[in-house]
């Protein structure tokens, strides 16, 4: 799983070319003879989806192995570029918070923006990295991994009890500091024991 790009954009009315606003990439996985291409391709794709989704509106658009997923809302448009494996809920949890992020930070300055901004903004170049892995962006996702974790471990766990225990047998079998009556105590105690027993 992985993001590509995110953009912040300021769609515009009456069909002109979204202004970029806020731009992060992270390319390095492409050829270096390809990274210029590839950035100069983010930039239109952003632009052509932006134009596109509506205010108010999410969507998620199908590209060979990736999926570019944008939200407007009222006019302020947030583009990610993630590859196909990138959980949809994850992408546009990112996206909400990516745009929280930029009306906190700039409030309602971009609506006066008339021009590309090539300004880096740290917060998207750290978003970028953070959300690398979805469950960053996705607390439910986060919290399902966790739990899914303590489940393996918590099987492990009984594994390791239950070979312990078939040790433990042999050991009471072998032992000649237990009395005989121990012994059959213990056997009996097993026997009672066994409707209780997880498999």
């Amino acid at each position: 799983m992985k993001i590509t790009a995110l953009l912040v954009l300021k769609c515009m009315p009456e069909g002109a070319d979204p202004i970029i606003l806020a731009n992060a990439c992270d390319v390095s996985h492409f050829g270096f003879f390809q990274r210029s291409s590839v950035r100069e391709f983010i930039v239109f794709v952003s632009r052509t989806v932006a134009k596109r989704t509506p205010p108010g509106q999410r969507q998620s658009v199908q590209h060979e192995e990736y999926k570019v997923h944008s939200y407007n809302r009222n006019g302020l448009c947030v583009i990610g570029f993630m590859d196909d494996h990138y959980p949809f809920r994850s992408a546009f949890s990112l996206l909400n918070q990516v745009i929280d992020e930029y009306q906190k930070n700039f409030g309602e300055s971009w609506r006066t923006a008339q021009a590309d901004s090539t300004e880096p903004w740290p917060y998207l170049d750290n978003a970028l990295t953070k959300y690398q892995d979805p469950a960053e962006a996705d607390k439910l996702l986060k919290i399902q991994r966790e739990l899914d974790e303590t489940k393996i471990i918590l099987h492990q766990t009984i594994d390791s009890v239950l070979a312990r225990g078939e040790k433990l047998d042999s050991l009471v079998e072998k032992s000649s500091d237990l009395s005989a009556a121990s012994q059959m105590f213990y056997s009996q105690a097993k026997k009672t024991n066994q409707c209780c027993s997880i498999l």
